[in-house]
Parts: C-alpha cells; structure tokens; sequence
C-alpha cells in the first residue's frame, strides 16, 4: 500500500482519503494600515537614560510582533537641540514652549493612523513650560493615553498629589516599573487600582561569555573586577567606594574598580566636568592609581554588556533614597553580578540575602565588608550569581514587550473609538548557538546550568534521538553542510547505544561509559525514541548522504528482534512513528505487520479505558500526550484501517479539550499527573510536551485539513514566544536554547537538551507548514 508524507514535503494519494498537500498561491493584496502607536519621550541620539529606555523596548516591541502595529516616535527636546533623528521619529516637541504642546495634541487628533499614545513621563521633561501645559496636553488628546511613570515620590506634598492624580485621571493606564511604586500611587496619592500596570524596567538576555576570555579582551586578567555604571552625577555617589577601597585592596590588591559612562549632560550644563575631577583628585590622594579605572564615554550596548559580563561585584551606591529605579542596575542583574547595594525602593524590591547584600546609605565601612566578604567566598559569588539572574530573567525586554503590547490593545477596547489591534508573535530566525554549544564529540549534553553545559550530567539517548531528528528536519530545511556533521554524531550515539541483542541503554556518563541507572530505570520508551529517530533518518534516503541512512537501516535491522516485546505506551507510539517513516521509504510488509500490532495494542487500551467523558488510552494523561493519537493515525496511513483513524481522532480531540484554552495552550502538569476523574493540577509545564502537540497538529492538519488544527499549531508554538500564562518567552534568541519550563511564578532558566532541542523540532515544523500552506 502506498503512504502519505504527511510530516515531509510531498506527498502520494492514497485511499482516496489524502490528497497532495498544495503550496499557496501567492497572491498579490494590499495590505490594510497598521495601527499606529505614538511615544512622546526623549529619543537618542539625546543622550538620557529614558531615551535609552524607549530606544530598548521599541525594538523589542518590533522584534517581538509581526504586522501587529506600528511604532513611531515624537521625540521630546529641552529647548532647541536639533538632533539628527531616525526616519521613525514623526514629531519633535520642544517641552519648553506651550504653543506646541497644542499643535501637537492636534496633529495627533487628526491622524486617523495613530491607534494611542504611550508618554514617558519625568519630571524634569516638563517643568519648564508648566505643569499645567502639560496636562491640558493630556486632557485635549482624543486617542487612549498611556503614561509611564518613571519617578513616583513617597509622601508627596498636597499640589504634587494632586498633579499625579490629575495625570492618571487623564490617562487610559498608568504604567510604574515597581510595586512599591504601584502602592505608593495606590496609598498615597489616592489613584485607582485598575488604572496602574506594574511593568519592571526591562533588561538585555546576554549571552553569559566566559568572564576570564572578557577580562583578557579589555586588560584585565588577573583581576577582580568592581564596576558601577551610568552617567556620571554627585548623586551616584561614587565617593562612598573610593573611601572603602583601601581596606578592599589591603585584602584583595588585585581588585579594579571601574567607573564607566560619561557625565550626564545636565552636570555638564550646569558645573562641567567638576564633579568628575574631584573624583580623579580624591583618587589620588588615596593611592588608588592602580585600582581605579574612569570608562570615560558613551559605550555601544555589546560593550557596556560585555563589562558587565567580566565584572566580579556590581556596585550600586546611590544617595537617593526616592529613586525609585534604575536601569543601570537592571542591566547589571541581567549580566548576572552579584550586587552591593544602597536602599533605593528598586533594590529593596529586586535584591534579597541570597542574591546581594544592601547597604546603608553613603557607609563606605559597610561597603568595604560587603565586597571583602563576597571576594573571600568563590562559591557565595557564584550562588548570587545564579539567583540574580533567576531574579531578573522576567524582566527580559521581550517580556517587557509583551506587556506593553498587551496594555496597548487593551486600551483599545476601553476607549470605544479605537479597536484593539491583533498581537501576531514574530516567528524567530533559526539560531542553532546553544545547539551547537551543547554538542560534544560524543553526543548531546543532557543538562546545563543557565546556558553552561553541565558535562558532569551526562548523556542519554533519549536526547540524542530527538537531536537526530531535529538536526535532520533543520538540514531538509535548509541543506547546511554543518547540519550533517550533527546528524552523524546523534546517529553514532545512537549506534554506541545498542547492544549486542538489539536493545538500547540510555545513560552514558561524561567519559562515554554507560551508567548504572541503566539497570535501575525501564528503558522502553528511550528504546521507542531510537526507533521513531532511525526511521525518520532512513525515510530521508533521497536527500541525506548514502552513508548515513545505511548506518541507520543497519542499526534498525539489529533492532527488529527485541520490538515486540514492548509494550510501554509511548514507547509502543513512538515505534509506530518510526516504523511509518521506514515505510515512506520502503514499503515492506514486516514495517506493515509490526505498526498493525501495536496499533491494535494500543486501539484495545483506548477501547478499554475510554467512556462518555474520557477519550483516552490510560486512565491519566501524563507526558507526551499527543504523540499517542498521531501514532494512531501513521497506522491508519500504513494500514489503512478507519478504526485507528476514528481512535487518533476522538483521543487527539479529547486532548484539546484539556491542553487548549482561549488564550493558548497549557501543557499537562509534570508535578503530578492528570487523573480521571479529577481536576488536574495547573503548571509545572514543559516544552516537550508542547514540541509534541505542533509535530502532532501538523500532521492531523495534513490529514483532515482543519484550519482549527493549523491554528492551534500556531498558537502552542506562540507557547515559546510568549502566549502562556506567565506571558513570559521560554524561547532565549539570544543564545538559541530554549528554558527547561514553566512554573507557576517563574520559568526554570536552565536550558537543557530536551527543551533546547523540543524548541528545533517545533520550529522546524512550523517552517514546514509555512513552506507548504503559506501564512
């Protein structure tokens, strides 16, 4: 009997039942006008930390979605400064002159692109022309406002609390980066509760490079490395760690103390480089030539990440207790530093005693026992290390992007003359860094700290067969050479994994010798994982060099002996999946007869567990769902018998009843399994789970040609992107893994093998839809 590629690229009619998949037709229409948000905020090339700010989240923002909007800029001046701006910068506001603030608030009325407007507001951007100016600006605008509140001062006096209030009364949402800022304006100015949105300043993902290679880079190896950053004022601070530098270098001579970023321009304005010198004089008289460094300009985002990546202890010094964040610090959490701190309300939110030590304000005693403390003990660096980042990874610029696009189309909705516009995720380039990075010689590592491969965890089969299969979809797609290199080592793992009787251990240590949890863990399903990666290699004859596919047909053949004698379910699933690919390839009356009995197998679990309310092979759902309906239905294609047709469907059918809500997909929970009968528990979800259900949709899409199937394959893709319930991206573009999982309040931040390589195999099928079936 002929078969069907429904997981490849072509395709046979078979049984009058399937028909050749048929790439869409481009066709030529015009595309309707995005709606269009408008930032009112400093904009570079002013040099601000808010134009930073927005500089950052705009690009997240276009990084993220996909024709969902579009984004420009009305760029605010202190005066007339007459920057060279980007093409995106659609209006310039002078905030010193009133006459503009109305010809503005008109311009934007009378745009029928501009969906809303999202205003960074300080203090200090709008004081010159009155506050008042300000907030008649606000009333007069007839668009959804969102204002983002960047200071928000405790115990304000009576004019001020009532400016604030006026503010949000004028606003659709008011956005504050902390929640001590977000009681404040609850508490203490009186404003709504549901008018304030708690978005944390955003942070870069980085790639965590080796330190010591990054001190060589920059003449520091050898060295501790101390650093603060940010434009320089009186109100850093620095002082406070000049004077505690003595006693650090009498314990710890190799320490640097790095100063970087320029003035800020308003010092410079008002009292020029004063406040830098006395920093160079007093350094100096402490004898610390040696010891301290002045970064003196304005780093490229790569370098000023890279500093961070080799700094040992950020410091953060501060003297104002009301200010109520900084970015500067942000990015030195998301670099991972170990952290001294003043009291600001950021650090007291952000920072705990297992991540930092917080000290008084302006006590250089304390900073010098804090620092001496962490550069005495290696591992309580390293343990602050990893729970900063734990701490700060939500507050990724992607996450941040999310938010923001949520709140702007949310808005939408509340104001009744604008409409929400639709959030389509960005699919992501191909990056296969952290693939890469995790592959040794022997094979694929198992575990990883962070984005560190954890050699000491091993290998197993079971991640090698699912990277062998990836690797291949990645070389159908795009035919690199590199990618063949890859598929040749999984195979060989593969091969190294069997046995002299046909069966696989799964377990290798990281000197490549087999480990003693073999003999103490059932091996079925890695045994079922094999099978389903050397069929699918072997169905790839015609594209893959002949020396692979013959490896993996010898190693299949030495297989066969030890097959029916298996009967875990998934392992039974992923033998059919396996099989079926052999038959693309060769039809063969035993690959027939072998899918035929563990088809029935499993057709007689489902016909035994299942009743009116529970569609299932088991009497729980557990992992790897959705590879049981698709297995049944890759042995309807081989077999041709509608009842494995009719179970595949009822069983996938059932299964998105329970994974499928209106806002996406929720994997079956791995802290306990969902039961008959009872109410599941909800989190503790993982991206195989996941990677499975899109290979399953794609090939029930194939098969029945449902949009609702190539809907949802979209929508438990976006899982990785960003559309779950943390709205949180477990897919890292920075280094290409993919987070290990999503928790109730956090996502686990190890990028292991499974989930890096869960992420492949759901993208390179995405891809295939797309190339097949268009948008």
């Amino acid at each position: 009997m002929n078969n069907e590629m429904i997981s490849g690229f072509t395709a046979t009619t078979t049984r009058d039942v399937l028909s050749q998949p048929e790439r869409k037709q481009s066709v030529t229409q015009p595309l309707a006008p995005m709606p269009e948000v408008l930032f009112v905020t400093s904009y570079p090339p002013r040099e601000c930390g808010i134009a930073t700010y927005s500089q950052d989240l705009i690009k997240a923002l276009r990084s993220q979605f996909h024709r969902s909007f579009s984004l420009r800029i009305c760029a605010l001046e202190a005066g007339q400064m007459n920057y060279e701006y980007p093409e995106d910068v659609k209006f310039v506001l002078d905030t010193h002159d009133p006459a503009q603030y109305r010809t503005l608030s008109a311009a934007i009325n009378k745009d029928p692109r501009i969906h809303s407007v999202l205003i960074q507001h300080e203090f200090g951007f709008f004081h010159q022309a009155g506050e008042e100016v300000f907030l008649q600006f606000l009333y007069s605008l007839s668009k959804p406002v969102v204002v983002v509140f960047h200071t928000v001062l405790p115990h304000p006096q009576e004019s001020r609390r009532m400016h604030m209030r006026s503010i949000a009364a004028a606003s659709d949402a008011v956005i504050v980066m902390t929640a001590n800022a977000s009681d404040i304006l609850l508490e203490q100015y009186g404003v709504a509760d549901d008018k304030i949105r708690v978005i944390p300043h955003g942070t870069h993902l980085v790639p965590h490079l080796d330190k010591n290679v990054l001190k060589e880079k920059y003449d520091l190896a050898g060295k501790k490395v101390l650093s603060t950053f940010g434009l320089l004022g009186s109100g850093k601070s620095i002082e406070t760690t000049l004077d505690a530098l003595p006693a650090i270098v009498s314990n710890h001579p190799d320490v640097v103390f790095l100063v970087i970023g320029k003035t800020h321009p308003g010092v410079i304005k008002e009292e020029g480089e004063r406040y830098r010198e006395m920093l160079k004089a007093r350094v100096q008289s402490l004898g610390l030539e040696q010891n301290v460094r002045f970064v003196n300009r304005y780093l490229s985002l790569e370098e000023l990440l890279e500093y961070l990546q080799l700094t040992d202890i950020y410091l953060f010094t501060s003297k104002d207790p009301h200010q109520a964040v900084s970015g500067t610090f942000s990015y030195a959490m998301s670099c991972g530093c170990p952290i001294v701190s003043t009291p600001i309300p950021h650090a007291k939110e952000m920072l705990s005693p297992d991540n930092s030590i917080v000290i008084d304000f302006q006590q250089s005693g304390q900073l010098t026992e804090a620092v001496n403390r962490l550069l005495g003990d290696e591992r309580l660096l390293t343990e602050f290390s990893n729970n900063i980042l734990q701490r700060i990874v939500p507050t990724a610029w992607e996450n941040s992007a999310i938010a923001h696009a949520m709140l702007m189309s949310e808005i939408g909705i509340i104001n009744h003359s604008s409409a929400a516009f639709q959030l389509q995720y960005r699919i992501p380039d191909f990056n296969l860094g952290h693939f890469n990075k995790i592959t040794t010689p022997i094979g694929m590592v198992q575990f990883c700290k962070i984005n560190q491969p954890d050699l000491a965890s091993g290998y197993t089969l079971d991640d090698n067969a699912r990277a062998l299969i990836a690797a291949c979809m990645y070389y159908e797609l795009h035919k690199k050479k590199d990618a063949l290199d890859m598929i040749r080592t999984y195979l060989n793992f593969v091969g190294y994994c069997q046995q002299s009787d046909g069966r696989f251990l799964n377990y290798v240590d990281e000197k490549g010798d087999f480990t003693p949890q073999n003999s103490e863990t059932n091996l079925e399903d890695a045994n079922g994982r094999a099978i389903w990666a050397l069929g699918y290699v072997i169905s790839r004859g015609a594209l893959l060099p002949a020396d692979i596919t013959s490896s993996a047909e010898q190693i299949m053949q030495q297989a066969f002996p030890i097959l029916h004698g298996i009967h875990s379910t998934r392992a039974m699933a992923f033998i059919i999946k396996g099989l079926y690919y052999c038959n693309l390839y060769k039809e063969s009356q035993m690959y027939t007869h072998l899918v035929d009995q563990f088809a029935t197998r499993m057709a007689n679990m489902y016909h035994r567990e299942s009743d009116a309310e529970w569609n299932w092979y088991e009497p729980y759902l557990t992992y790897a769902n959705a590879v049981l309906p698709e297995a049944m239905l890759c042995a309807w294609v081989v077999t041709g018998k509608m009842e494995y047709r009719q179970v595949a469907k009822s069983s996938f059918d059932f299964l998105h009843g329970h994974i499928f809500t209106e806002t996406g997909i929720k994997a079956i929970s791995n802290k306990s399994w969902m039961k008959k009968g009872e109410q599941p528990e909800l989190h503790g979800e993982q991206p195989i789970d996941i990677a499975y259900a899109v290979l399953a949709l794609f090939t029930f899409f194939q098969v029945f040609r449902s949009q609702e199937y190539a809907d949802k394959l979209k929508t438990a893709f976006n899982w990785f992107l960003g559309q779950n319930h943390l709205r949180h991206i477990l897919y890292n573009p920075c280094t290409g893994g993919c987070y290990d999982g999503l928790e109730a309040s956090h996502v686990n931040l190890n990028q292991g093998a499974e989930s890096t390589v869960s992420y492949l195999l759901a993208r390179c099928t995405l891809e295939k839809y797309e190339r097949l079936y268009g948008r």
